[in-house]
């Protein structure tokens, strides 16, 4: 598997990621009959907070994956940087979505540690 590759899978299955999320928005605003804002929905306002949580923080990781690749940095640097901010994401929307409160906040240690990773080695690999 190449770099490139690696980061592929990573994109591929935040993207779901997304979708899902996004799936899950539109479920609750017609069944709530709210096309725009929340309505006062509890549910509505959840989600679309967790969607947008997810949507803050994908996109830039996402990025960063493919730089890297490009950079030629090595599959096993992208699959733990890719693997650590899935899981971190998956867990933050496990938390938030109120189930097992703990996990929000593991999650997004996990994001943040996946992030700041990925841009200190863009930046090495940069500068060196």
């Amino acid at each position: 598997m190449t770099s490139l590759e690696a980061a592929g899978v990573y994109v591929a299955i935040n993207m779901l990621l997304l979708i899902y999320l996004a799936f899950r928005v539109v479920s609750v605003r017609q069944s709530a009959k709210v096309s725009i804002g929340t309505g006062g929905n509890e549910m509505l306002e959840l989600r679309t907070r967790v969607h947008g949580n997810a949507t803050e923080y994908i996109p830039s990781m996402l990025v960063g994956l493919v730089v890297m690749a490009l950079m030629g940095l090595p599959v096993w640097i992208l699959h733990v940087a890719g693997g650590v901010f899935t899981l971190g994401r998956v867990m933050h929307i496990i938390g938030l979505g109120g189930t097992v409160m703990p996990m929000r906040a593991g999650g997004i240690l996990l994001s943040w540690i996946a992030m700041v990773l990925a841009a200190l080695a863009i930046l090495y690999h940069a500068l060196v």
